[in-house]
């Protein structure tokens, strides 16, 4: 048997020598619009710092830096047994998570479900009511009970609420805001956990809300668990988001809690809506248009430029006002597939840069088949290239907000934790983002790079189920601060 060395991918170094003049000035335009340069990031983050800062104060901003009552991370010796439930834009997830003697180490199960579009702007009740269903499937399942009052203890439940909520305690949360295309009527303004709780005893469920957290947040727990250097927590996926850990003593809002200064208390930050007030961030004219038609213009700006939900639409906008405006791009062909509003989503620009052949065969073959077009290759090329234009621009402009947070704390050196399907799918997106990275804080060349961004643990799942034991841990020592409901916690 011949032993060959391993297969070469396909290379595509890309060739614009095919391309006519009005396609290459329409590429040149969209690289003029797209791209954010050294400077511009730098003036990005500065402003950024600044707000992050405002956020913090009793007066507030446009960043929430919304409180979590998660004093601290955890040591690495917490045990038990745990639910953890996460409800994201696409699913809801319940796990059960063991945390054993080991220190760092956990065992997990877990089941999907996926969460329906119509509840997504249906009834509350109806919502609440759909994720206990859930709940009550997964614990039938997976403990052979047939009735479940005879469980002989409430097992307690972290529960990832991946939405922006004011918390004045740990087990409750009041909405601020749907986001992620939810949009379920009564419920913005309201205290999360009492809808929640209502639909736990109907049915009679053994579990006990112990904390209510954000993903971000359980992202920054359940990596510094298996990671002491991890001090931020990302999510770059349907939305984008960072938490971290400050001093109280550094959160003016809170100074009348009398908490010890140096005490540490982590920070969802809620940074998708960084600059809503439009004085730094580069828009463009499509930008502008996804704002306008979404749910809630003016909010979330940054979110809209950087996150998955949005490049999709992005790239269809350009592509739609390049037929009906500019050049006549794919001519004379029926583009009604691609008029409709959010029919891609980023895999679909992933797909197109991961496309490894000189020709593109592999786009031309996407867009006959998703949007019934046949595109030349002088198309393809300018689809090629402008796919890897708003993809390197989320990256870039993600890199701000961790950047920021360096800059405000002080951090020289340490590992992010990102998670999120655009940083673990999207192609390039780490590369990118790093590089963007060592821009912002001019870091020498040749040299490693002191903050690197690192896949994060389950921080949805891992982290939610070590938040509630962390809670129950204070509550044992005696430290009730923002927490409601100690009853049952031990």
């Amino acid at each position: 048997m011949v032993d060959f060395p391993p297969r070469r991918k396909p290379s595509r170094k890309g060739s614009m020598a095919d391309v006519p003049k009005d396609l290459l000035d329409q590429i040149k335009e969209l690289e003029r619009l797209f791209s954010v340069d050294q400077a511009k990031l730098k003036e990005v983050t500065e402003h950024f710092v600044k707000e992050l800062e405002k956020g913090l104060s009793v007066e507030g901003g446009s960043i929430p830096m919304n409180l979590t009552w998660v004093m601290g991370y955890p040591d690495g010796y917490e045990t038990g047994t745990f639910l953890a439930l996460d409800m994201g834009g696409t699913n809801l997830r319940v796990c059960e998570i063991v945390l054993p003697e080991e220190k760092g180490e956990f065992e997990i199960i877990q089941s999907k479900y996926r969460m329906p579009d119509e509840l997504k702007a249906g009834d509350s009740e109806e919502l609440w009511e759909y994720i206990a269903d859930c709940l009550q499937q997964f614990i039938e399942y997976h403990h052979e009970v047939e009735d479940l009052e005879q469980m002989d203890s409430k097992l307690p439940l972290g529960f990832t609420f991946s939405f922006p909520a004011t918390q004045d305690y740990i087990d409750h949360g009041v909405l601020q805001r749907w986001t992620k295309g939810f949009d379920i009527s009564g419920v913005e303004g309201k205290d999360v956990a009492p809808l929640f709780e209502a639909a736990l005893e109907k049915r009679k469920l053994p579990v006990r809300l112990s904390a209510l957290i954000n993903d971000t947040t359980g992202t920054l727990i359940a990596s510094h668990y298996t990671d002491d250097t991890m001090q931020i927590g990302c999510i770059f996926g349907t939305g984008c988001n960072a938490a971290y850990m400050e001093n109280c003593g550094s959160v003016p809002k809170i100074a009348h809690y009398k908490l010890p200064p140096d005490m540490p208390i982590a920070i969802n930050c809620e940074y998708g809506a960084f600059d809503n007030e439009l004085v730094v961030l580069p828009r463009t004219p499509f930008d502008v248009i996804i704002d306008n038609d979404s749910p809630r213009p003016g909010q979330q700006a940054f979110e809209k430029m950087i996150a998955g939900l949005y490049l999709g639409e992005l790239f269809r906008l350009v592509l739609v006002d390049l037929h009906d405006n500019k050049c006549g791009l794919f001519d004379g062909q029926d583009i009604s597939k691609l008029r409709r509003a959010y029919s891609l989503d980023a895999s679909f620009l992933s797909f197109i840069e991961e496309d490894p052949f000189e020709n593109l065969s592999e786009t031309g073959e996407l867009f006959a088949r998703e949007l019934s077009l046949n595109a030349s290759k002088p198309e393809l090329e300018l689809c090629r290239r402008l796919a890897e234009l708003i993809g390197t621009r989320a990256a870039r402009l993600s890199a701000c907000g961790v950047a920021a947070i360096c800059k405000k704390k002080n951090i020289e050196s340490c590992h992010v934790g990102a998670d999120g399907s655009v940083f673990n799918k999207y192609p390039h997106f780490k590369a990118r983002g790093a590089q963007a990275l060592r821009e912002i804080l001019d870091w020498p060349e040749g040299k490693r790079d002191p903050v690197s961004i690192r896949a994060a643990e389950d921080g949805s799942g891992v982290g939610a189920a070590l938040i509630a034991a962390l809670t129950i841990k204070r509550v044992k020592a005696g430290n009730l601060a923002g927490i409601k409901n100690t009853e049952g916690m031990i």
